[in-house]
């Protein structure tokens, strides 16, 4: 079967396209060797000021940490919910499975400004029953952003358990295995690659999450997509493209080695 190649002309239209997706991006590498204290493009003269602010400077070093536990933990328990959710509903077909279904994905569908002013009720009443657990705590944002990933940690699951046979699973409840057996022996085995998905995206969500964020935090939990929200707002600190550049630099790097990595198996 004769492979299709794109033409010249498509290649060129599509680097076009590729190319007025990328500009604002790269917009952002010469404003990170500014010498100005303001967001600018250089006249002329470059500087490394605003990358060694991201060394000298305890708060970028503190909320990229911040926001790596609050990613690790939020995606952890999305993932461990996400998972309970689709096998339970997969391996035992309850009524109104629709329903469930619906109910679960309410977070996706919910405006996100709706979803942050429940949490931050939610958040503001544990404050006075669990201090560690509440409102402006790593903790309330690792469990907020949990809330909000799950539907989509759902989504993924549920699409893996699609693919999988269910006579296997019939063959294991036939030969006496239990559901646990079932669930950690049979199913989830055939499903760990959507699981890995649903928990990297669920990651990725935590790691940029904004806009409950500002609502469920003050001073203590500052994440740093708050704390470059806050730059932005309050003097518009050049850091934030210097942050922006070498964010897009671990995303360039984590997408080759994957491609490496396909390319070696």
């Amino acid at each position: 079967m004769p492979s299709y190649r794109p033409g010249p002309v498509s290649l060129a239209a599509a680097a076009l396209v590729a190319l007025f997706l990328l500009m604002p991006l790269l917009a952002v590498v010469p404003v990170s060797f500014t010498p100005s204290r303001m967001l600018a493009m250089p006249s002329g003269e470059l500087s490394l000021r605003h990358y060694r602010a991201l060394i000298e400077d305890p708060r970028w070093i503190d909320s990229i940490l911040l926001s790596i536990r609050i990613g690790i933990v939020s995606s952890a328990f999305s993932t461990l919910l996400a998972l309970a959710f689709s096998l339970g509903v997969w391996m035992f077909q309850p009524r109104f499975v629709a329903l469930l279904v619906g109910f679960v994905l309410l977070p996706m569908i919910v405006p996100p400004v709706v979803s942050a002013i429940t949490l931050y009720f939610l958040l503001t009443s544990l404050s006075g029953f669990i201090p560690w657990f509440g409102y402006d705590t790593w903790l309330g944002v690792a469990m907020a952003h949990s809330i909000m990933t799950v539907p989509f940690a759902t989504v993924l699951i549920l699409v893996a358990l699609s693919q999988v046979d269910r006579r296997i699973d019939l063959a294991a409840r036939g030969l006496g295995a239990s559901p646990w057996e079932r669930a950690t022996q049979i199913i989830i085995p055939n499903v760990k690659f959507g699981i890995v998905a649903a928990a990297l995206l669920s990651f990725v969500l935590s790691w940029e999450e904004i806009g409950v964020t500002l609502f469920i935090t003050s001073v203590n939990a500052i994440t740093l997509p708050r704390l470059m929200w806050m730059g932005l707002r309050d003097n518009i600190d050049p850091s934030i493209a210097a942050i922006s550049v070498i964010l897009i630099l671990v995303t360039v790097a984590v997408l080759v080695l994957r491609r490496l990595l396909a390319r070696g198996a």
